[in-house]
C-alpha cells in the first residue's frame, strides 16, 4: 500500500472510532454504551419524578423529552414502567377522581379537564369519572353552598345567589346542578329567577 493509500485509510479508520459525522453506528459497541447511559439517566430521571408525586406516562415522557432522552429510549424505559406498575395511568385517574372530588369537591367536568391536562387517554377519564354519579355530584355543590352561604347572608339576595352559582361554576359544576342546589340549601332565599342571568359575578 502507497503511503497516501495507508494515510487515508488511518485518517478513515480514526474518524470512525471518533464517532464520524453521522455519530456512532447502530448497534456498535460505542452505539450499545451511548444506548446504555441514555436509559440509564431516563431511569434516574423517571424515578425522580415519581418520588415527588405520582405521574402520567404522558407528564413522565414530557420531562425525560426535557432532558433530550431519545424517544425510542424514553418509549423503553416507560414501557418497562409500565410493566411493573410504577407507571399506570388508570390507577392515576381513579386517586385523581377520588382525591378532588372528595377534597376539593371538584365536579365531573373540572375532574375530566384536569386528567386530559396531564395526557390521561379520554377512555380512560371517562372510566375514572364515571365513579362519580349526578347524586355525588348534587350531594357535593350542596355542601359547598352550605359552607359558604353563613358568610353571604348580608348580601342582596340576587347577588349572593350570583356569587354561589359562580363558585360552583369554577368547581365544573353544570348550570341546572348548580341551580338546584342551591335552592335547595338557601330554600326560597334564592328562586331560580336570580339565577337566570348569566355571567354570574366574581367571588
Amino acid at each position: 500500500m502507497s503511503m497516501g493509500r495507508r494515510y487515508r485509510a488511518e485518517r478513515v479508520g480514526r474518524h470512525a472510532a471518533e464517532g464520524g459525522a453521522d455519530g456512532p453506528v447502530p448497534g456498535s459497541a460505542v452505539g450499545g454504551a451511548a444506548d446504555a447511559d441514555s436509559e440509564e439517566l431516563a431511569r434516574a430521571i423517571a424515578l425522580h419524578q415519581l418520588a415527588m408525586a405520582a405521574r402520567t406516562r404522558a407528564q413522565l415522557a414530557d420531562a425525560l423529552a426535557r432532558r433530550s432522552i431519545p424517544d425510542d429510549v424514553a418509549a423503553r424505559v416507560l414501557d418497562r414502567f409500565e410493566e411493573v406498575q410504577l407507571v399506570d395511568d388508570r390507577e392515576f385517574a381513579r386517586r385523581w377522581v377520588q382525591s378532588r372530588h372528595v377534597g376539593r369537591a371538584l365536579a365531573r367536568r373540572a375532574l375530566s379537564y384536569e386528567l386530559r391536562q396531564r395526557g390521561v387517554a379520554d377512555d380512560t377519564v371517562r372510566e375514572a369519572v364515571d365513579a362519580v354519579d349526578d347524586d355525588d355530584e348534587l350531594e357535593a355543590a350542596r355542601e359547598l353552598v352550605r359552607r359558604r352561604w353563613p358568610a353571604m347572608r348580608g348580601d342582596d339576595p340576587v347577588r349572593r345567589a350570583r356569587r354561589l352559582a359562580g363558585m360552583l361554576a369554577r368547581k365544573g359544576y353544570p348550570t341546572g346542578i348548580a341551580f338546584r342546589a342551591i335552592r335547595d340549601v338557601t330554600g326560597s332565599e334564592s328562586s331560580s329567577a336570580d339565577l337566570e342571568d348569566w355571567p354570574v359575578d366574581p367571588e
